[in-house]
């Protein structure tokens, strides 16, 4: 597989629309797996997702081969994202209006490794210039090491990451719940800031 046999782009109006139901199905087939472990439903990620819409500060990105979707990413001003996610950047002092948040980049596992991810943070360094942002974060999934459902070979995507230029911001922590596979209820999970200067 190559990238140049892959079509991405932004998704807005029309596009947008007609590729919600897959970008939700492929973040519920994505993060099911390690660390995420996550048990979404479709109604969720419908809600989820409208607030890409038409959010002029919000950008979704579509990965496709031979016209099916195979990698998505989002991003948006971080004021406009869950509170529980810009409350610990303001906790620190850290003005969130000069922040876009990358709320996830997802990639079926045929399609790692050829170079989308960095297409994907290109694509959203670009937006956050174009919206007068002076920093992208994100923020990572924190999990135990001895977490039970961790695969032997699990390798986390921090030397990706900081190839790129982002650096773990020390004790600055989202917590979030969702429902683990598995689990009746949800339980919160703490996840880990990421963020650079661009």
């Amino acid at each position: 597989m190559n990238i140049e046999d892959i079509d991405v782009r932004a998704l807005t109006g029309p596009d947008l629309e007609a590729a919600l139901d897959d970008v939700a199905q492929l973040r519920i087939t994505v993060f099911r797996d390690w660390p995420y472990l996550y048990d979404g439903t479709l109604h969720y990620e419908r809600q989820y997702l409208d607030t890409y819409r038409d959010n002029p500060g919000a950008l979704l990105v579509g990965a496709f081969h031979d016209g099916r979707l195979v990698g998505a990413s989002t991003s948006t001003l971080m004021e406009d994202h869950a509170d529980a996610f810009a409350a610990p950047l303001r906790a620190i002092g850290l003005p969130i209006t000069s922040i876009l948040y990358g709320a996830e980049s997802v990639l079926l596992p045929d399609y790692r490794g050829i170079g989308l991810g960095h297409r994907f943070i290109d694509l959203r360094e670009a937006h956050a210039r174009k919206m007068a942002r002076t920093h992208v974060a994100f923020a990572s999934v924190v999990r135990p090491d001895d977490h039970p459902a961790k695969p032997e070979n699990a390798r986390t995507n921090d030397a990706f990451w900081q190839g790129r230029g982002y650096q773990p911001l020390p004790d600055v922590l989202a917590h979030f719940s969702w429902r683990d596979l598995g689990d009746t209820a949800e339980t919160e999970k703490a996840l880990q800031f990421w963020m650079r200067a661009i």
